[in-house]
This record gives structure tokens, C-alpha cells and sequence, in this order.
């Protein structure tokens, strides 16, 4: 096969459609009176959206970096920080201009906050992805030689990693606190799911081993694709179940249950695993045309949207707002899509100038 794979294309563009979707939920939460099954839809089945694609980012490395050939440090880090570092900074930078204006608070410039703001990618809600990806971009020799041993005996390897994960996560997630004497130390731990890439080393490591043995893997995939749907829809349905006890017998905000049931959870990684897995295989087979031109476009400007989208949604929220509109379905509904459709313009936009401007 190719270096390209067209299910990975059309993953990042579910996995993009994903990401708006949290982050639209995250704008139906500030109603107190807010939809439970609603905030479910949005926050709760959208969550396999951001660990998957710390799998597609290693399944790409590793298909175009293969083990097999020596890796260019020089170059693999000279094109990491024009394609991500550079751009990282100077969003930050708009992003954090855009709120001092808004708000015409100025004082997260102070030089303490400035360091919060770009080393915990807290210039936007989204840009901690960028912080925990250019970890994993900067230890990559580190990734290829864990592979290279996985490989020695991957069910194995597998079994104990995902093991250690999901109880690190566990710790991480629900029992680790900022108590040391150190303040920078107690920082680097409060902020630790903003830059920590342990919390998503076994889907780096699967996407760089299912990339390396590819026709394998994707062979025993798809032997057990009914079984991946299977463990896919119960490791959903344990998530589920975890945030209507919470909200139920538990008597939790809709708040405080989405952030316990996110996708640091045991039952959250599972479902990041086994979506990263189902995904690959099923969006290798026919779909509809419809939804192949969607997940194909979407893909095609996951990276754009990434960055555009949150612009567009502050401020298609206010509209909303400033009409006096609940985020009942309808209007939710209408918030996320004109959200993605204003952000996929814009992108396509700026594409076809850059592209007039090179002619």
C-alpha cells in the first residue's frame, strides 16, 4: 500500500468534527439548565476526539519516517518548528491579544503568566494539543526505539503498556495534587494534562506500531472488526452509564460529571483505543458518498478549522446570546454547524489566495 491512507484522512475529519462539538458542549454547560442527553451527545461521545489524534499524528510519523531508514533529526526538527512550533507561538500571541482586547484585561502579559500561557498552551482552550504534541515531536527517537523493542513482542507489550496507562491516567486523573514545596514543580503538576505526554503515550505508540506493520495489523484488524464495534460501543456505554450515576444518584453538576468522565478515564481510554482501531478498518471500507465528501473535507482542513474554529464559536455564541436564545438542540445544532461551515470557508478562503499569490 501507499504512504497515504485514505481512513486516517477521513478519521482526522470525524475526529476535527469531534473536537468542535466538546468544545460547542463546553458552551451548553454554562446553562445552568442545560440539556443532560444534549451535554452527553457533545461531551461525552465526542471525547475519543482528541487522543485519536495523538494516534493519527504517530501513524503518520512512522509512515513517513519508516523504522527501516535513518531519521534526519536536523531536518525532522528544522520542519517541526516551521510546521508547528512557529505557528504555535504566534497563535498564542493573536489568541492572547484577541482576549486583552476584548476584556481589556492585560495582565496575563506579566512575565509569570506569559510563561503559563505558552509552556501550558493557554493562549486558547485548544493549543494544549499543539503543547503535548511538540513533546512527543521533540523525544521521537525515544518513540522509535520503544517501537523497535514493542515490536519484539507486541501482545505483550501491548497488554502491559495499556495496563500502566490506564492506572497512570487513573492516578493522574483523580488522585495526584499539587503539593510540593516547589512552586514551579506544583504548577508543572496542576497544569500536567495541558503538557504531560505520558497521558497519551500507548495510542502514540499503537498508531507508530500499526504504521510500521501496517498490512498486519490491518489484516487481524479487520479479522476482528465485529469484535472492535463490540468493545467500541461497551467501553461508550461504560462512559455513559459513569456520567448518569454521577448526574443521578451521585447528585453531580453536569460540570463536575463531564470533567470526571473525560477521556483519562479507564473507561475513556478504551474508548479512544478502540475508535482509533474500528475507525481505521471501517473507514477502509465503502461509505456513502456523502460522508466520504464530508470526512474527506473536513480532513483535508482539520488543520485550519483547529485553529479558526474557536474564533467563530465566541462569537457566534455572543449572537446567540445577544438574541436571547437558549442552546436547546435546534439552536446548538445551528451554533456547531455554522461554526465548522464559517471556520471551512475562511480556511478555504485563505487557501485559495496563498494559492493566486504563488502563481
Amino acid at each position: 500500500m501507499n504512504n497515504r491512507i485514505v481512513a486516517m484522512e477521513y478519521t482526522r475529519g470525524l475526529a476535527m468534527l469531534g473536537v468542535v462539538a466538546i468544545h460547542t458542549g463546553s458552551m451548553v454547560l454554562l446553562d445552568p439548565a442545560a440539556n443532560p442527553q444534549l451535554v452527553a451527545l457533545l461531551e461525552i461521545v465526542s471525547r475519543f476526539s482528541v487522543p485519536i489524534f495523538f494516534f493519527i499524528s504517530a501513524f503518520s510519523l512512522f509512515r513517513q519516517y519508516p523504522l527501516e531508514q535513518p531519521l534526519d533529526l536536523q531536518r525532522f526538527y528544522k520542519r517541526r518548528f516551521f510546521r508547528v512550533l512557529l505557528p504555535y507561538v504566534a497563535g498564542s500571541i493573536l489568541y492572547m491579544l484577541h482576549y486583552s482586547w476584548l476584556t481589556g484585561d492585560w495582565s496575563i502579559w506579566f512575565p509569570i503568566l506569559v510563561y503559563q500561557f505558552f509552556f501550558f498552551g493557554m493562549g486558547c482552550y485548544q493549543l494544549y494539543f499543539l503543547v503535548i504534541l511538540l513533546w512527543f515531536y521533540a523525544l521521537m527517537p525515544l518513540w522509535r526505539s520503544w517501537v523497535r523493542q514493542i515490536l519484539r513482542q507486541p501482545l505483550l507489550w501491548l497488554g502491559l503498556l495499556l495496563v500502566a496507562q490506564i492506572a497512570f491516567n487513573y492516578y493522574s486523573s483523580y488522585r495526584l495534587k499539587p503539593n510540593l514545596a516547589n512552586f514551579y514543580l506544583n504548577l508543572g503538576i496542576e497544569y500536567r494534562m495541558s503538557w504531560w505526554p505520558l497521558h497519551y503515550v500507548f495510542l502514540f505508540l499503537l498508531g507508530g506500531l500499526v504504521a510500521t506493520r501496517f498490512e498486519q495489523a490491518f489484516a487481524l484488524l479487520q479479522k476482528h472488526v465485529r469484535l472492535l464495534g463490540v468493545l467500541l460501543l461497551a467501553s461508550l456505554a461504560a462512559m455513559l452509564a459513569h456520567y448518569y450515576f454521577l448526574i443521578g444518584p451521585r447528585g453531580y453538576t453536569l460540570v463536575q460529571a463531564v470533567n470526571t468522565v473525560h477521556q483519562l478515564s479507564p473507561a475513556g481510554v478504551l474508548y479512544s483505543v478502540f475508535a482509533s482501531l474500528f475507525l481505521l478498518v471501517r473507514f477502509s471500507q465503502p461509505l456513502p458518498l456523502l460522508l466520504k465528501q464530508i470526512l474527506s473535507v473536513a480532513g483535508k482542513y482539520s488543520y485550519s478549522i483547529f485553529w479558526l474554529h474557536p474564533f467563530f464559536l465566541h462569537y457566534l455564541h455572543e449572537a446567540v446570546r445577544s438574541l436571547g436564545w437558549r442552546l436547546g438542540v435546534a439552536v446548538t445544532a445551528v451554533l456547531y454547524l455554522s461554526t465548522i461551515l464559517v471556520s471551512l470557508a475562511t480556511a478555504i478562503l485563505w487557501q485559495t489566495i496563498r494559492s493566486k499569490q504563488k502563481c
